[in-house]
């Protein structure tokens, strides 16, 4: 069972002691704290999370290991980007899902990396695993994911995706030709009411996203992004360009059938992603080029490297 034991930091005032943990210790992120049964003891003296501390308090915790939730070691390739001990940078492919779910149990990134873990001999036998998924890509988008291998590395680089610290870049293909060469989408996006799988643009209703574009080249019918999401909405990205009249080439949730390019895939790709690794000072940057769906697109509309 994983453990802490020391002496609380200086800290501006008398601070909750879950909030402590989350954002001071970061060794469990805030919404990890129930599920994993966290105990706490003050000054020797048994705790709820929700009791203030003070700088020079002698903290001890204790929390679960995660739940395996029967997940599956699988032997699927993987195209890594970086790997240490506590993170592994993979260029996700077009239709793998991230984490297992309702009729997609096998053949998801979290079965590949507790594979990979166990046959790198990272876990001793008997040791509960599951990857530390930090953030998510859709399923039929492609490209840069980050996963931590252990709960202290998790709740470090969560709390740079809750703050927006995180930089992220994207390449789409989409429809028609932009008025304008670059821009910024600000609106309130909440899921649709008349379709769960979909979200939609609202008015007064739901959470602020924000996203920075701007136009590497366009041919008319069809131009090539980059797109920097601000915030992490569901299906931001698909959402935003739908909403501004360019919806992502082979979105099946929010495109529109393109003769042009008839039984197309989402032409969506993280192409990079930014921030600050456990020991680091300095933001790391993570690339991946656009793949080779996007290029022969790009051919078919004239464009040549």
């Amino acid at each position: 069972m994983p453990s802490y034991s020391g002496i609380v930091a200086a800290i501006p005032g008398p601070l909750r002691l879950d909030r402590y943990v989350a954002e001071y210790l970061q060794v469990l992120t805030r919404s990890q704290l129930k599920s994993r049964a966290l105990a706490a003891r003050l000054n020797g003296k048994a705790v709820k999370p929700s009791r203030l501390v003070r700088s020079g308090d002698r903290l001890d915790l204790t929390w679960a290991d995660p739940e395996p939730r029967d997940l599956l070691p699988e032997d699927i390739p993987l195209e890594l980007i970086y790997e240490d001990e506590q993170v592994v940078v993979v260029n996700k492919a077009q239709g793998m899902v991230v984490h297992p779910g309702a009729g997609n149990y096998r053949g998801t990134l979290a079965n590949a990396l507790l594979f990979r873990r166990l046959h790198q001999g990272g876990l001793e036998a008997g040791e509960a695993f599951r990857p530390g998924i930090v953030h998510r890509l859709d399923k039929d988008t492609s490209g840069v994911i980050i996963a931590a291998y252990n709960d202290q590395t998790l709740a470090f680089l969560s709390d740079q995706f809750k703050t927006r610290k995180v930089r992220k870049r994207y390449g789409a293909l989409v429809r028609g030709s932009l008025a304008s060469p670059s821009g910024f989408i600000e609106t309130r996006i909440r899921r649709d009411p008349r379709d769960r799988k979909r979200f939609t643009v609202s008015q007064d209703q739901g959470k602020i996203a924000l996203t920075r574009y701007r136009v590497i080249r366009s041919w008319g019918t069809h131009s090539l992004l980059v797109l920097g999401p601000q915030t992490g909405r569901t299906h931001q990205l698909r959402v935003h360009m739908r909403h501004i009249g360019h919806p992502i080439l082979g979105d099946p949730l929010y495109g529109i059938g393109d003769p042009c390019f008839p039984g197309l895939n989402l032409m969506l790709h993280a192409k990079s992603l930014s921030l600050v690794l456990p020991g680091d000072q300095e933001p790391r940057t993570f690339k991946t080029p656009l793949p080779r769906r996007f290029w022969d697109v790009m051919r078919r509309n004239g464009f040549h490297r």
